[in-house]
């Protein structure tokens, strides 16, 4: 949660001490951590209980918590694919600034109504405050950044 709270300020220059490009090349290696950690996380479930992690995998899970982590590890391996994509110049600005803005707010969303199903070693005040925080910072950089402003078409 911690690395869906930074991503955003990292892209938006809002970390101080942190040069607005030092943020943007910082926000491409913690979104490869960030996909790193998922991919841990889902490995280490695995580990304890495969037939669990299929089922959410699959979506087909009984508890509440698994299709929202699902649909946000989704997100998240979505919106790293369309960053590969665009460093390799195969996807044009608009298109990558809307889906990749579109796909980070859905694995935020998803990512916090997962954290916030799941009881575990955080306490709720905590893990509301965090979720809160990371809900807020990508509301503000979506809103600075205004990433669906590339819809529209100077005149002239």
């Amino acid at each position: 949660m911690v690395l869906l709270v930074v991503q955003p300020l990292l892209v938006g220059g809002y970390l101080p001490g942190v040069p607005r490009r030092s943020g943007r090349y910082l926000h491409r290696w913690t979104g490869a951590l960030l996909v790193t950690a998922v991919i841990l996380h889902v490995a280490g479930l695995w580990r304890t209980s495969p037939s669990d992690m299929i089922d959410a995998l699959l979506f087909v899970s009984p508890t509440l918590f698994s299709p929202w982590g699902g649909a946000a590890m989704w997100a998240i391996f979505a919106a790293a694919l369309l960053a590969v994509f665009r460093l390799r110049g195969s996807l044009r600005l608009r298109a990558w600034r809307l889906g990749h803005s579109g796909l980070v707010l859905a694995a935020v969303l998803a990512s916090v109504m997962h954290a916030l199903l799941i009881e575990g070693t955080m306490g709720p005040l905590s893990k509301v405050l965090l979720c809160g925080v990371a809900i807020a910072a990508i509301a503000k950089v979506l809103f600075d950044l205004r990433a669906w402003k590339t819809l529209t078409r100077p005149r002239g």
